[in-house]
Parts: structure tokens; C-alpha cells; sequence
């Protein structure tokens, strides 16, 4: 799979985490920090939601200290639904119920072991089409305010 990775702070998390997706098969594209390239966090969020909104990469992960600006900056891009998750069954929920194409994760809250058991749960999950409505008010709120 095609996974954009951004963060604004390169750690041991991070690259544990980018060594866990390569090591998975997956595809990385790094950006900000992430990849060599330091940034606002507000510009790396924007920067993998739109990676993922155009379909270069299929999901999106960022990363900031609480990872909450990450996720409201990448959740101002159209068609990107960004979910803060802080354990593996939030991000299995935001996956199943949320259809979350970029998951979020607090670069000072979440250790290496419990951001892998994140990834692996948010990426294994697939989406259990049961909330078609709320996600179609989502997309007519992006086109429409």
C-alpha cells in the first residue's frame, strides 16, 4: 500500500514507525521532518492529506506532539477524514465506522510499541459501509459550508 507518513519532529517513534511500515511491505513517501525537510505542522498535514486526497498515496499518517494540529490541518482538505487515535481499538472504530483515510498519533503520548499496535489495527480494518449518511453530510458540509 501507498502510505504518505508526515511529521513535524523526526524521534524514535517516528522512525520506528516508518521501519515498521517498510518492513510491512507498505510504500512510504516521507514528509516534513519525517523526511529530512523541516516544516510547520500545519504545512505537513496539509501536505499528506493532499497526497491522499489525490489518490497518490491511498492513506495518509501525520504526526505532531499532541497530534491534534496535524489532524485539523490535514481534515481541512476535501475528502480527507483525519482521526486523533490513542489505542488500537480507536483507530479500528475510526477505520470501521469513520472510513479515517489519515490517522493521527501524538508524537509525545504514544510509545513505539502502542504506535505500532495503532497502525497495524487502523490499516487492518476495513471500512463496514454502516455509516454511509454521516459520512455523505461530511462531503455535502465540504462542498457546501
Amino acid at each position: 500500500m501507498r502510505i504518505a507518513f508526515g511529521a513535524d519532529e523526526k524521534n524514535h517513534m517516528v522512525d520506528a514507525v516508518v521501519r515498521h511500515l517498510e518492513q510491512s511491505g507498505h510504500l512510504v513517501r516521507l514528509f516534513g521532518a519525517a523526511g529530512g525537510e523541516p516544516e510547520a505542522w500545519g504545512e505537513t498535514g496539509v501536505r499528506v492529506a493532499r497526497s491522499v486526497a489525490s489518490n497518490e498515496s491511498e492513506l495518509g499518517i501525520v504526526c505532531c506532539w499532541t497530534g491534534t494540529g496535524v489532524s485539523i490541518a490535514a481534515n481541512k482538505v476535501p475528502g480527507i477524514r483525519a482521526a486523533l487515535c490513542g489505542d488500537a481499538e480507536t483507530a479500528r472504530g475510526a477505520r470501521k465506522w469513520n472510513d479515517a483515510n489519515v490517522l493521527a498519533l501524538s508524537l509525545r503520548a504514544t510509545s513505539e510499541a502502542v504506535a505500532r499496535e495503532i497502525v497495524d489495527a487502523w490499516l487492518n480494518e476495513p471500512y463496514g459501509k454502516t455509516e454511509e449518511e454521516s459520512l455523505g453530510a461530511i462531503s455535502r458540509a465540504e462542498r457546501h459550508g
